[in-house]
């Protein structure tokens, strides 16, 4: 029990390390800690983060998040993510799928091919 008691304190101590990491760059990020549906053991830190490139977030922890992982053996992976506001917008920006354009994955209609006429 005192290893599982152990375990979950160093974990602890780490989310709290990593946490602050992105804090220091990104002050508005907000949290979530939630154990991993394939292997409870590992947990998932969802960094909520009002970026443009998500990738941003991992590129601040990601080499102290490899020494938890290897050295550490604590089983933690940081998962930023967009804001939902901030996806909404984007995706409300977009174009409807099927919307015409020279990405249009279709013919239209109103095209015909050459060997069909």
């Amino acid at each position: 029990m005192s290893a599982d008691r152990d375990l979950n304190g160093r974990m602890m101590v780490a989310l709290a390390e990593l946490e602050g990491i992105i804090r220091r760059r990104y002050p508005d990020a907000q949290f979530q800690v939630t154990r991993s549906q394939d292997d409870p053991a590992v947990l998932h830190l969802t960094a909520i983060v009002d970026v443009e490139d998500t990738e941003e977030v991992v590129d601040t922890v990601i080499a102290r998040m490899m020494e938890l992982q290897i050295e550490e053996e604590l089983p933690i992976f940081v998962i930023p993510v967009r804001p939902r506001e901030r996806v909404a917008a984007l995706l409300e920006s977009q174009p409807p799928s099927g919307s015409a354009g020279p990405g249009r994955a279709f013919p239209s209609p109103e095209r015909h091919h050459p060997l069909t006429r």
